[in-house]
């Protein structure tokens, strides 16, 4: 299926690896050029080069933090009007709720929230005006089943979604679509860090945590990073034009509802 994106231009968030150089990888694949953020310069710097000699496209690299203002600048200088805008970021650590400060709870709402409605504004209007754009914001499943333990990061993706679910409705009938996508269980490190998390909490080894985590998912396994990037890409198509202001899992089937 040719999704309709070669040539256009995306700016990818957190693309070092993990989720963001999923997706990087698979727009690439489509023929998109990519301007593409992190803190790391070194691995920045090396996904880059595996991006370009798998597809062929142009790479630009913005090292820097993107939850901050700097950070932010710079990847907008770099690609000031990206055709497509794909909003990710390190989530906040896991934790107990009554150890939280209002700092801790200010510095994710910035960072997992206020940053990719920063984002979204400053590249908002010129997709409107080419009728054509494509944001998708990278969330979690704890969206819609939140883990009492990630609760920064439930409050402050909630936030995030809740603004999506309006705004979105005013861009479409220009071809401008907003979605977010919920991750499930990607072995990367933020899920790595969580396992970390629990096994200590529970007095058993990360192995075992993780092993009991692959268990209780129906597909069996963790999910992969090339998946959820496919997925990305295909959000982020001329082809995905009748999709806004949803919120799609991709869990393996953990999440337990009907809807």
């Amino acid at each position: 299926m040719d999704l309709g994106i070669r040539g256009k231009t995306a700016l990818v968030c957190a693309a070092s690896k993990g989720l963001g150089k999923g997706c990087a990888m698979a727009l690439a694949r489509e023929g998109a050029n990519l301007v593409i953020t992190a803190r790391g310069a070194e691995a920045l710097e090396a996904t880059a080069a595996e991006i370009r000699k798998a597809s062929g496209v142009q790479v630009r690299t913005v090292a820097g933090d993107i939850t901050t203002a700097e950070g932010r600048a710079a990847a907008l200088a770099a690609c000031p009007e990206p055709d497509i805008l794909v909003n990710n970021a390190g989530g906040p650590p896991p934790g107990d709720f009554r150890n939280w400060t209002r700092d801790d709870w200010l510095k994710a709402i910035d960072a997992n929230m206020l940053t990719p409605i920063e984002l979204i504004k400053a590249v908002i209007d010129p997709m409107l005006a080419r009728k054509f754009g494509r944001i998708v914001n990278i969330t979690s499943s704890a969206v819609k089943a939140p883990i009492a333990e990630l609760g920064l990061s439930n409050g402050a993706r909630s936030g995030l979604t809740g603004f999506v679910a309006g705004i979105s409705k005013k861009t479409v009938a220009n071809n401008v679509t907003i979605n977010n996508l919920l991750p499930g269980r990607f072995w990367t490190d933020r899920l790595k860090g969580n396992a970390e998390f629990n096994a200590k909490q529970q007095g058993k080894t990360v192995e075992e945590v993780k092993r009991a985590m692959e268990q209780a998912i129906p597909a069996g396994r963790f999910g992969r990073i090339d998946e959820f990037g496919d997925y990305c890409a295909y959000l982020c198509s001329a082809r995905a034009a009748y999709i806004t202001g949803q919120n799609l899992l991709i869990d393996g089937g953990v999440y337990p509802g009907t809807f």
